[in-house]
């Protein structure tokens, strides 16, 4: 049985013109796995993750959660799930046992609050107020809050946005230990490193649709793996042609600028053997009078395949 499976997914808000957020979306997302979507600001994210948790009825399309649809069984879904937003407001003058204790009050069966506190690593700070914690050990207050009642299946939305490095490897090392539970696990993040090293699969969402599925790997090989030359040069580049009859070259990305102080133009080229065409490109950027300022060779990764498919950064500062 799929731990979350949707069909035909379309939600729109009335308005002039009609706004589309998901647009006929397909998910099927096994027990057991830890599974992410990517997609920029606006791709339908939330809105998606919003159904699926119950929190929004589509305009039309099926969902199932764990077997069983909000509208017949949106209670016994309840007791089996836990969730973890964005951004959290605990009250702060509770201590992270009485806020636990609170959330455990929701749920028939769950952990002991000694076991969620154990989970997430703040055993010492059991006793402490919510407002005295920092921004980190807050986060896993809130993931301990979703873990309290031992649910099947956890929504994490963006699950270590704003956290210093330290506090966003602990966030991960509890997620990870879930896995090893087999918990099944749905997330949403604005990190790739995060979607790399966390989900067995992923979906890129864009304009409110899936329009790549898998593993990492997976996705790599179908934008086509290999590996990536990127260079830049102080004159004007040759066209993309050109570079296009160079041995093993598979893709060209060429951009051209016009800004003073600029390199006048940056190329990212995709080839299978790069040891076998770099003397070939060096050879062709110096008869072209191109010149070079800088070259980096590497491996094609998530990244890439993300600025291939959507022609945007997952994150809107670009970093």
């Amino acid at each position: 049985m799929a731990a979350i499976l949707c069909s035909g997914l379309f939600k729109s808000y009335p308005g002039k013109p009609l706004v589309e957020a998901v647009r006929g979306l397909d998910l099927r997302i096994e027990e057991g796995e830890c599974f992410g979507i990517l997609g920029p600001n606006g791709a339908g994210k939330t809105t998606t993750l919003e159904i699926l948790e119950g929190l929004q009825d589509p305009t039309s399309g099926t969902v199932e959660i764990l077997g069983k649809s909000w509208a017949d069984h949106g209670n016994d879904i309840r007791q089996r799930i836990g969730i973890t937003l964005q951004e959290t407001r605990l009250s702060e003058k509770q201590t992270v046992a009485e806020t636990l204790g609170l959330f455990r009050s929701f749920y028939k069966r769950g952990l002991s609050l000694d076991a969620a506190v154990a989970i997430v690593g703040l055993e010492a700070k059991k006793a402490c107020r919510i407002g005295t914690l920092s921004g980190g050990q807050k986060q896993r207050v809130a993931l301990a809050c979703a873990l309290v009642g031992d649910p099947d299946l956890l929504f994490l939305d963006e699950p270590s946005t704003g956290l210093d490095p330290q506090s966003r490897q602990q966030v991960w090392e509890v997620v990870r230990a879930l896995k090893v539970r087999g918990k099944t696990i749905l997330l949403t993040t604005h990190y790739m490193d995060e979607a790399e090293k966390l989900c067995d699969r992923l979906a890129v969402v864009d304009h409110g649709k899936v329009i790549a599925l898998g593993s990492t790997d997976e996705l790599i090989s179908q934008f086509g793996g290999g590996n990536l030359v990127e260079f830049d040069t102080p004159r004007k580049a040759p066209s993309a042609d050109v570079f296009n009859r160079l041995s093993g070259v598979k893709t060209v990305k060429l951009t051209h600028h016009e800004n003073p102080g600029e390199a006048a133009s940056h190329v990212v080229l995709q080839m299978a053997q790069p040891h076998l065409a770099l003397p070939e490109l060096l050879t062709m950027l110096e008869k072209a009078g191109a010149g070079l300022l800088s070259l980096n060779v590497r491996q094609a990764t998530l990244e890439d395949v993300f600025l291939a498919l959507t022609g945007r950064n997952l994150r809107e500062d670009g970093k």
